[in-house]
């Protein structure tokens, strides 16, 4: 900006003035959103939950507490939390605990009172919970979703209410598992559809309405199943393109959580004007792969995240990486076309992905490493950066200076709704860490102010909040 001479100094004074109070109006701190982490509250795994939050400052990217947080989760064990209607309902998933008090909870020895609970958004981020809670229709509940508009919520249970429980009918035995997989599936898994209301945030049970029970009421004959089955041995789920994906394991799974392992995805057609699942004509698809650990839909792109040693031509160099990313689109009826990049390996020195982030101007990916704990020591812990190149194909390449550091076994990483800062909450040493973006170069550099906060106990999920008071 160029300013003409004055006379009088004087007036060049009062210029100085408005200068100066111009540039501290520029820098001045505002709140550009929340920040909600869920954790347990001590390190026993069979205590109470809880929901911290923090007001994202939007200059420096620093976290303040919110007034009034933490609260309790309103059950044990919470592992996933959701934001929906216009950001006026939180949803937190409490897994519950085992008969023996901990969340160690297996077909052998389900969760016990395992909840949603449902908090209203308030001033200043505050969240008040609201009774009584909600219950899925299946065991061992752990991963939890909301469609894009907001008007169905989903629950993936590792357990349906009869799985290998069967009725012999004209000599074959059958169940839920049967009738919707095929008559060589007497175990299965099950996904609770939830109808939110819109005013209220009250939750419904959507029933399957292509399947009959024999498990109903004295009065009633058949009934629709309260849930839709999906292959054994789940490890997550994911909304792309249409359709709801379960990642699911192998034969011999980890049965006990943290659920990994997986193997093959089914996919469903979801119906948007009535929250039914419908299977699709592919069936279940395997991936080629023994260890997923998640699968992501954003932007148009599903990633399966896979933990297992593997050696990949990447960049016309071969790379030898403890885990990988397989990007996909969706063709017709859920099927999974593999990217022309092929699976795309992690950063050599990490291990374990849980989750991954395309930031908000499709240009960018990063993926939060757990690491691996053992006896006690992590090791791999931290986030790969990649840039995304689709012309004249899909590419991910590493982004210089990667890989980023973070806090010990992160759980989540969420983009700020400025779209300045990375932040991801730790399991190991109970933190949120935070770190600034560059979105030219990709790289995220520490904090200019506190890089870590602490949590009351391990992290498990997070979520951000754009809409503030």
């Amino acid at each position: 900006m160029r300013f003409k001479k004055f006379g009088k100094a004087l007036g060049m004074g009062a210029l100085s003035a408005g200068a100066i109070f111009g540039i501290a109006s520029c820098v001045e701190s505002y709140s550009v959103g929340y920040l909600y982490v869920t954790g347990t509250q001590t390190v026993q795994s069979g205590d109470n939950g809880v929901i911290s939050g923090f007001k994202i400052d939007h200059n420096t990217g620093k976290l303040s507490a919110i007034a009034g947080l933490p609260v309790g989760s309103g059950g044990s064990n919470p592992i996933r939390a959701v934001l929906t209607v216009g950001s006026r309902f939180v949803y937190v998933l409490n897994r519950g605990v085992n008969a023996e008090g901990n969340g160690n909870c297996t077909p052998a020895e389900p969760c016990k009172n395992s909840n949603i609970t449902q908090f209203v958004v308030g001033g200043n981020g505050l969240l008040t919970a609201q009774s009584p809670p909600y219950f899925t229709q299946g065991v061992n509940p752990f991963r939890l979703t909301a469609d894009g508009s907001g008007s169905y919520l989903f629950v993936l249970d590792h357990d349906a209410p009869d799985s290998g429980v069967t009725t012999m009918v004209n000599g074959v035995a059958t169940n839920s598992c049967t009738l919707a997989l095929g008559p060589s599936n007497t175990t299965c898994a099950d996904i609770t559809v939830l109808k939110i209301d819109q005013t209220s945030g009250r939750l419904s049970v959507v029933p399957n309405q292509a399947i009959t029970s024999q498990y109903c009421p004295t009065s009633a004959i058949n009934c629709p199943l309260t849930y839709f089955p999906v292959p054994a041995n789940p490890v997550d789920f994911a909304f792309s393109s249409g359709y709801i994906l379960t990642l699911t394991g192998a034969p011999a799974p980890v049965t006990s959580f943290p659920y990994t392992g997986g193997t093959s995805v089914w996919p469903y057609v979801y119906t948007p004007s009535t929250g039914q699942l419908t299977a699709s004509q592919n069936g279940i698809q395997v991936l080629g792969i023994h260890q997923g650990t998640a699968i992501v839909s954003q932007l148009g792109v599903t990633y399966v995240l896979d933990n297992e040693p593997i050696t990949v031509t990447f960049n016309l160099t071969s790379t030898t990486s403890a885990s990988q990313i397989l990007p996909f689109t969706i063709g017709g009826g859920g099927a999974l076309q593999a990217e022309p990049s092929g699976a795309i390996p992690d950063d050599s020195t990490l291990a374990n992905p849980v989750q991954l982030l395309v930031e908000s101007k499709d240009k960018l990916v990063y993926v939060a490493n757990q690491g691996n704990n053992t006896a006690g020591q992590v090791a791999g812990s931290g986030i790969a950066g990649y840039f995304i190149t689709t012309v004249p194909s899909f590419q991910l390449s590493f982004v210089p200076g990667e890989p980023f550091g973070s806090g010990s076994g992160p759980q989540c990483i969420v983009e700020d709704p400025s779209d300045q800062f990375i932040y991801e909450a730790n399991q190991y040493d109970s933190t949120v860490t935070g770190r600034a973006l560059d979105p030219n170069s990709g790289y995220l550099s520490p904090l200019r102010v506190t890089q870590s906060y602490s949590l009351k106990g391990p992290a498990t999920w997070c979520l951000v909040d754009g809409v503030t008071s």
